[in-house]
């Protein structure tokens, strides 16, 4: 078959000819690079950190200066929840505020980033072991928009949304990362996007100012998780809810959990993690976060 019946065949005729040479044009100036592009975890938090300026919105300033710039990025969200998995493929997505109780300075902020529908046709094809739905609807939410427009403040760089089918377990997830290494080769930053430690409903607000207070089941779970990082132990990690009693509480439901999972996933075996925001919050969550690469 010829390649341009090939790329027409892929896409189901969706493109027509002349999306055929736009996205074999993305497709070939996403050219396999010889260094890896870093992958990300990152404890998101409260939406508030979107607009301001704290120790955690501003290492997410810092860690995307050290950081090669992307051709695009890439969000698991613990807040796009589906059964099956989706990919945004609108070109320009929505900023959805997705949360209640906060000033109306927040609801208030667009975060215009491009989207690509080329892209998310290509990451499409790259997993196999489901069917991926090309998504129009969803858009860019918190846990997506509130890290990346204080990362890429420009918003000129095309950011995508993975969905998280939460009829799946952590190994489902963990499996399909796999799938996606080539967007590391092509420049594209894959970020999960959540909490290791999240159970909102044992916040301690009078603590919420004071960073580095937590309950003693949060203390154990958010060192447990670093450990296993620290040493590659990602099948501990997949059936965390082994780890400990304390698990429960650490992580009422997986939600915020599983976007670690595609960070693991797309960890090459040579790389170390580098913590960063590495504080309990509140009492009953943690901030932080891991890079590879």
């Amino acid at each position: 078959m010829k390649r341009k019946n090939f790329l027409y065949s892929i896409t189901g005729g969706l493109l027509g000819m002349s999306g055929l040479a736009t996205f074999k044009k993305f497709t070939d100036d996403l050219s396999e690079q010889d260094v890896l592009m870093p992958v990300l975890f990152i404890g998101h938090g409260s939406p508030m950190n979107g607009i301001e300026n704290n120790e955690f919105s501003l290492q997410w300033e810092k860690t995307a200066k050290e950081l090669p710039i992307p051709k695009a990025v890439l969000v698991v969200s613990a807040h796009w929840l589906t059964k099956g998995t989706y990919i945004t493929a609108m070109d320009q997505p929505k900023t959805i505020h997705d949360f209640g109780g906060f000033p109306q300075e927040l609801f208030d902020v667009q975060y215009p980033a491009p989207g690509n529908s080329q892209l998310a046709l290509e990451t499409k094809e790259l997993i196999i072991s489901t069917n991926v739905g090309l998504n129009h609807d969803w858009g860019l939410d918190h846990g997506a928009w509130t890290v990346v427009r204080r990362m890429y403040p420009d918003a000129t760089i095309p950011v995508l949304q993975l969905s998280i089918d939460y009829s799946k377990p952590a190994s489902y997830h963990y499996n399909l990362a796999k799938e996606l290494v080539a967007l590391r080769k092509k420049g594209v930053l894959i970020i999960g996007s959540g909490n290791m430690v999240h159970n909102l409903r044992m916040v301690a607000w009078d603590k919420i100012d004071k960073p580095g207070f937590g309950y003693d089941w949060a203390i154990e779970m958010h060192e447990l998780f670093k450990k296993k990082i620290a040493a590659g132990d990602h099948q501990a990690l997949i059936n965390y809810e082994t780890l400990s009693k304390s698990v429960k509480l650490a992580i009422p439901t997986p939600d915020h959990y599983y976007p670690l999972m595609y960070t693991l996933g797309l960890q090459n075996k040579n790389e170390q993690p580098f913590f960063f925001n590495d504080k309990l919050v509140a009492g009953s969550l943690n901030m932080t976060s891991v890079k590879f690469g």
